[in-house]
């Protein structure tokens, strides 16, 4: 794709600019020709009982390109409030918020158009991957609140990876090991918290994906690979043949969906999911055996290769909201809001009120 008509529309970020309605033909052919689609994702957000200043935050699409996802532009509505768009200074999470005096009905209305296209690294051969930023990969070998790094976290991740050499198979080791001895918890909320620690040192292996994702980073960081949560949602039904894998008709309020990746020199940042691979056993088709056909091909596929019928958000953790008053949250992946009677729960959908729909567009 032309890299300035990736510019010109990924420029769009502030209040009163619209998205064009098109895309030109120029980008279009583009995208077909190197298999892209662009999608489009728009969340409102309706405080109902506002009180005192009324504060919204929503995550926008990834602020920088990666292989399978480029931002082509954002734009965003608060009536009778103030709004931006900024970015999170250590992880570059990029967020719309919005606020509003009290006696005003609050309504935040952003919309996001992205383009995807799904992505699988060859690891069978050499490879020729320009080296990331030795800053980015210090940041992501680092603990934080809920990932640690040391004491249990350490010992597990020496014992999964004794006697493999090199970061690949150390990572491998432990993908597999998180299919083999975790599971997805329908009762947990949400997507979980991802707090490792207490997963780890109190053997409680389930959750969900932001869960079982997080124990791989945890693992592989204790190892000293680089290694980061990306928090996101599904935009579309899998063409795999994967139902539990995908979102069909257009609402994906609670699609919410967190990824993994590990760096490894020469390939660059590497795809994983094992969490999906322990929802295709809890979920597809009433449930699979670990064994199954469909298992055996999610469990090859999701180490190394995703399919990008999901929108990335960031890979932020541990983040400050601007002008939030209740302190951090342990990741952006869902709508926030606080009034003065405190932060409204973010997995409450009819009550906090809030929509998600996305449809594509090429």
């Amino acid at each position: 794709m032309d890299r300035r008509d990736f510019l010109r529309l990924t420029g769009l970020a502030s209040a009163g600019m619209a998205i064009p309605a098109t895309i030109s033909s120029a980008v279009a052919q583009a995208l077909e020709g190197d298999k892209w689609r662009i999608f489009e994702v728009t969340t409102r957000v309706e405080i109902l009982k506002p009180s005192g200043v009324t504060r919204v935050w929503v995550p926008t699409p990834l602020t920088q390109d990666a292989p399978y996802q480029k931002t082509l532009g954002n734009s965003f509505v608060a009536e009778g409030g103030t709004s931006g768009m900024t970015t999170d200074s250590k992880y570059a999470a990029g967020m719309v918020w919005a606020e509003w005096s009290e006696g005003v009905q609050p309504v935040l209305t952003h919309t996001a158009r992205f383009a995807t296209r799904n992505i699988a690294v060859d690891l069978s051969g050499p490879g020729s991957a320009k080296p990331e930023d030795k800053a980015i990969l210090a940041k992501y070998t680092q603990a934080t609140e809920f990932i640690p790094t040391d004491g249990r976290a350490r010992e597990l991740s020496s014992e999964i990876v004794k006697g493999k050499k090199g970061d690949l198979d150390k990572a491998r080791a432990i993908y597999e090991w998180i299919v083999d001895n975790t599971f997805r918890d329908p009762k947990t909320r949400g997507c979980g918290i991802g707090d490792v620690k207490f997963m780890i040192e109190n053997n409680v292996l389930g959750g969900k994906c932001a869960d079982l994702n997080a124990i791989f980073v945890s693992l592989a960081r204790a190892q000293g690979i680089p290694a980061r949560d990306v928090y996101g949602v599904r935009v579309a039904g899998s063409g795999l043949g994967y139902k539990s894998l995908g979102r069909e008709g257009g609402d994906i309020t609670n699609a919410q969906h967190c990824r993994a990746e590990f760096y490894l020199a020469g390939y660059g940042w590497i795809p994983v999911d094992p969490a999906d691979v322990r929802k295709v056993v809890l979920e597809e088709g009433g449930g699979k055996t670990i064994d199954d056909p469909m298992t055996v091909a999610a469990r090859k596929r999701l180490f190394g290769s995703w399919e990008m019928n999901w929108l990335a958000y960031n890979y932020g953790a541990d983040l400050a909201l601007p002008g939030s008053t209740r302190g951090k949250v342990p990741f952006l992946m869902y709508p926030h809001s606080e009034t003065a009677e405190g932060r409204l729960d973010s997995l409450d959908a009819k009550n906090f009120k809030y929509e998600i729909t996305a449809k594509e567009i090429v």
